[in-house]
């Protein structure tokens, strides 16, 4: 175990570490010493000297005197140094990949991916520091030049979930970052140990490039103290936070009531319509992934899947048959034969056994999986679950975070647009099909009503280059690629007159004699 844990040393995690950071100086920490614990077999990783308010005033007030300078950093300088960034994530990939496997449960392929993903935004956000665009438009007054501009907005408070501890803080803070941001992360409770070694990374190439202290900044908490401190603090205009929809209704409420401004990723309730033309040799492998990836806990996972009358019971029994092949593909996430984790905790365990009563007592029949798995060294591994259900059962209208998957029926392909967007979460959704105005209509603003809609590729997996997010209790959120960098900064519209007269817009006249 020791050499197969070697990434622990080689990231210099320590079994005490200090959570509270401003870059490459780390704070002794004044709040409770907590434990990061492996789902894997139960073990403890290292501990962690969390932050309490005292270590975050220390923060915010580093984080608001740096940001005076960072905004002042050509913006392509800035990408320098995100650029050079993203070369240290390259260079420490194989270890960060394997952390974010020992510590979430997440196999080591997916691991790597999710480091992947850092790197790409890297990538994205350097090109991003020569585009930070503005628009020029014609005023209607002569000798008057209109354009609007994006400056810096200040501190970008960023709340991220264990499934994904790597990847979407860096989506927020690397495009934060060069668009002139300073940001403050408050990681999950569950992952701390990914969230201390990302940050000695990028504080080692801030110290090396003489950056001071404050862009990135890092306090951990494991209770709702400093997540509260964050959301409520007026110092902080923009609030980044990925999670329930449950904690986005929270923090949404408190982040309007002092007027600020809110990114959610919130809940999914995701779909795969399967279409009676659809081919099922990519539509099944699709759909197992999207359903089984990360054993259940991505915000993209496939919950249901909407199959015509006429595959169904074809349907049914090939997903079956490629479950129970995944039989002995549950275990150690380090492990390269293994495709299925652990789930996070005890906790995520409980609801996957009460969604299983829920369906049974509400009329529904699990027709394959639902058992905790013996035999590991801990008692998080479960065989992923098929249930047949009606789509409008509140057990199916409510996510439950955990491989279980839900076989609904459908006749026409309006009903099955019906049942897709059917619920009240809206991010993620897909069509399996080989017809052309099927394919067309679900793209159409009368087809999927959720943020991200693919077409012959499954819900889960979402490229850096677009928008991630969704609609409805998602949330409404984007961040990632595209022009999600508009929303860490803050819009001006400027217009200047360089003649010597003085009109008026919409011809007002107000000629003072």
């Amino acid at each position: 175990m020791v050499s197969k844990l070697n990434f622990l040393k080689n990231l210099g995690l320590e079994k005490l570490n200090s959570g509270v950071s401003t870059g490459s100086d780390w704070l002794t920490g004044n709040g409770p010493l907590t434990e990061s614990i492996t789902p894997v077999n139960g073990s403890v990783i290292a501990k962690i000297r969390n932050a309490n308010c005292e270590d975050y005033e220390k923060v915010i007030s580093v984080a608001q005197e740096t940001f005076r300078e960072w905004r002042k950093v050509p913006a392509p300088q800035r990408g320098e140094i995100v650029r050079q960034i993203g070369n240290a994530v390259r260079e420490a990939k194989d270890d960060l990949g394997k952390l974010v496997s020992w510590e979430m449960g997440k196999i080591y392929q997916e691991g790597l991916g999710e480091v992947q993903e850092m790197i790409d935004i890297c990538d994205f956000s350097v090109g991003l520091s020569r585009q930070l665009y503005g628009s020029t438009m014609h005023s209607e007054r002569p000798g008057h030049r209109m354009y609007d501009q994006y400056h810096p907005l200040g501190i970008v408070g960023i709340i991220s979930a264990f499934n994904f501890p790597v990847a979407v803080w860096s989506w927020n803070a690397m495009i934060a970052a060069v668009c002139g941001n300073v940001s403050i992360w408050k990681p999950s409770p569950k992952t701390p140990l990914c969230s201390i070694a990302l940050q000695r990374i990028l504080g080692n190439v801030m110290k090396q490039n003489g950056i001071p202290e404050g862009v990135f900044n890092l306090v951990i908490g494991t209770n709702e103290e400093i997540a509260e401190t964050l959301v409520n603090d007026n110092r902080v205009p923009l609030i980044s936070a990925t999670g329930s929809t449950e904690m986005g209704r929270e923090v949404s409420g408190k982040v309007a009531s002092r007027l600020g401004r809110s990114i959610l990723e919130l809940g999914g309730n995701n779909a795969i319509i399967v279409t009676e033309s659809s081919d099922l040799k990519i539509a099944i492998p699709g759909i197992v992934f999207g359903s089984v990836g990360t054993c259940g806990q991505r915000c993209t996972t496939t919950r249901r899947i909407i199959i015509h009358d006429s595959i169904y019971e074809d349907v049914k029994n090939q997903l079956v048959q490629a479950y129970s092949q995944l039989e002995n593909r549950v275990g150690d996430p380090l492990d390269s034969e293994t495709l299925i984790g652990p789930l996070i905790d005890e906790v995520a365990v409980e609801n996957f056994r009460n969604a299983l009563e829920e369906i049974r007592k509400q009329g529904g029949k699990v027709i394959y999986g639902g058992e905790v798995l013996e035999g590991h060294p801990s008692t998080l591994f479960v065989r992923p679950a098929l249930a047949e259900v009606e789509n409008h059962w509140p057990i199916v209208q409510n996510e439950t975070f955990a491989p279980l998957l839900y076989l609904i029926h459908y006749q026409d392909f309006d009903e099955a647009l019906r049942l897709q967007n059917d619920v009240p979460q809206g991010l993620s959704s897909s069509v399996f099909t080989r017809d052309f105005q099927e394919s067309e209509k679900f793209l159409s603003h009368e087809g999927s009503d959720c943020g991200l809609a693919n077409v012959n590729i499954g819900t889960s997996g979402a490229e850096i280059g677009g928008a991630f997010g969704g609609e409805k209790e998602t949330g409404g959120g984007r961040e990632s690629g595209s022009d999600a960098w508009k929303a860490y900064m803050r819009r001006q519209t400027n217009t200047i007159n360089y003649s010597s007269d003085l009109p008026l817009a919409q011809g007002v006249n107000f000629d003072l004699g």
